[in-house]
């Protein structure tokens, strides 16, 4: 008899939940629907102002010590490289580095005298060209990586 009450009660709480969920999912997708409708219905606006790419300020190179992470190939950081993600985290940093490895760049990770990892993606012997090369990512990127910035290394 505690049998046949338990499955009694077992299904009414299914019942009970499984209705409750139903209720939640249609009321969200009516209101979807309706938000959907509405946007559709505004006219769209042509006046939208496209980014522009302004002069890059030369304030945005920093001087700093750095020494490559372990493992890395610290022969080819030069005097100006381009960073693109500064990182506490390890992983982070190594995440960063491996996705712009699958898209055919060979980054560095070096880590500056207050621990921060810095993902340098191209390096250069002469400001100009590094200049160029952060200002090539954040075009080819946008709008990921706006914020690339030139590291000048200190010794």
């Amino acid at each position: 008899m505690k049998k046949i009450g338990f499955l009694v009660m077992a299904l009414c709480l299914t019942l009970a939940f499984g209705t409750s969920c139903k209720s939640k999912q249609s009321a969200y997708k009516a209101a979807y629907e309706q938000a959907k409708a509405r946007e559709m219905a505004e006219p769209a606006d042509n006046n939208v102002i496209a980014p522009v790419n302004k002069p890059i300020a030369t304030s945005e190179t920093r001087q700093e010590r750095i020494t490559p992470v372990a493992g890395e190939d610290g022969s080819v950081i030069r005097l100006y490289s381009v960073v693109i993600g500064s990182f506490r985290n390890k992983t982070n940093a190594f995440s960063l580095k491996e996705r712009m490895q699958n898209e055919g760049y060979m980054p560095v990770l070096a880590e500056n005298d207050q621990g921060m990892l810095r993902v340098i993606l191209t390096s250069y012997d002469n400001r100009a060209d590094a200049e160029r090369s952060r200002d090539a990512i954040r075009s080819k990127y946008y709008p990921n990586y706006q914020d690339a910035w030139i590291l000048q290394r200190s010794y």
